[in-house]
């Protein structure tokens, strides 16, 4: 996404989690997550940080003890709205929550729509 500032400059090892041992191998995760966190945000009408450190969360290990849920890191999370509100997507929510702006669903339904047509393209070459 043009305009999404990334992060990881700013460390040199960073974890989306405290549960994580490792950073993530992807180099665009930061550009993943910005994509995942504006479908989720899309798809409902207005999402806090906490439900976004929820749904980012994953299993938190104990050796042998039992394994329990454990939420994402909430300044990631932070970061990747900001980012996005920065851009014009995401605006503040009056529940302190945050939603979805009209020019920012304008962009992802004409982004969504640039992938569906590319998709169907690609189905519709001549077998051989």
């Amino acid at each position: 996404m043009p305009g999404v500032q990334d992060v990881r400059s700013r460390s040199g090892k960073l974890e989306t989690g405290h549960f994580k041992e490792l950073a993530p191998y992807d180099p665009d995760w930061y550009y993943t997550r910005a994509a995942a966190v504006a479908r989720h945000i899309y798809l409902r009408k207005s999402v806090g940080i906490g439900a976004l450190s929820k749904l980012h969360g994953g299993r938190n290990r104990h050796g042998n003890r039992p394994s329990h849920h454990a939420d994402a890191s909430a300044s990631m999370q932070r970061k990747v709205c900001q980012s996005l509100e920065k851009i014009g997507v995401l605006e503040l929510s009056d529940n302190g929550g945050r939603h979805i702006s009209q020019d920012g669903q304008h962009d992802l339904d004409r982004i969504a729509t640039a992938v569906e047509d590319e998709g169907e393209d690609e189905d519709e070459e001549p077998k051989e």
